[in-house]
């Protein structure tokens, strides 16, 4: 097994067809994330960290280049794979929540189950563990509750639960406190603290600093390449 949860290597993503109109989102980017690791992913709007984050969530395939995910090569699959592998693999937390207003918080943590096909288990098993998944987060008070009955931060939690519900090994979460005050996001950040202390591998999407130092490694792009984290500072974003 690969010491790598992720592994990209020489990852170039072109939009356009035309040479004189092709954009290089990605440019011959390469970079890897250990297992168990926390990293931040930094850089300037247009720097390419978007198109980087949704290759990473099997959410869009590269130009050319590699991309091992738990020691499987997921560059080339196809659009039903891809979302065999999102559904198996990774748990995401987007800055918006994402949540389906008409369902109520257990209802919204339950989704995920329904759509892998590897997993086996009856309408109950699943109630039980999207329960345990809400109670790991500190919801269990609120398990009935819709998001619009929930503050920014425990509608943040319930999405939470949801990218954990199948166990995946990986947590891609896009700015995470992005809608949130500073309490609220201190929150946030502890649990995905308690989450990394676990053993899960937690990549976060950020473009603040004080965000990205709850990580243990920053990653930063700029003009599609990877550059040193020591040039990553506020005047990168």
């Amino acid at each position: 097994m690969s010491e790598y949860l992720i592994d990209v290597q020489n990852l170039t993503k072109v939009y356009g067809s035309e040479q004189d109109a092709m954009v290089y989102a990605l440019n011959d980017l390469s970079a890897n994330v250990q297992r168990g690791e926390f990293v931040a992913i930094m850089g300037p709007s247009g720097s390419g960290k978007s198109t980087l984050m949704n290759i990473l969530g099997c959410l869009d395939r590269p130009s050319s280049g590699s991309y091992f995910l738990d020691g499987r090569d997921v560059s080339k699959l196809d659009k039903n794979d891809l979302a065999d592998v999102r559904n198996q693999k990774i748990g995401f937390v987007f800055q918006s929540f994402n949540l389906l207003p008409r369902l109520s918080a257990l209802e919204n943590v339950m989704m995920p189950m329904l759509y892998d096909i590897s997993l086996d288990l009856s309408a109950a098993e699943q109630r039980i563990r999207a329960t345990a998944a809400l109670e790991s987060v500190g919801l269990e008070k609120r398990i009935h509750h819709h998001p619009n009955q929930l503050s920014g931060g425990q509608q943040q939690r319930v999405a939470i639960a949801r990218a954990l519900v199948n166990r995946p090994p990986l947590i891609l979460a896009d700015e995470p406190t992005g809608n949130l005050d500073s309490k609220a996001s201190v929150e946030i950040m502890d649990l995905l603290h308690q989450l990394h202390q676990q053993g899960v591998t937690v990549v976060m999407v950020t473009h603040e600093p004080d965000i990205a130092s709850h990580a243990g490694r920053i990653i930063c792009v700029r003009d599609g390449k990877t550059i040193a984290a020591g040039h990553c500072s506020d005047k990168t974003l």
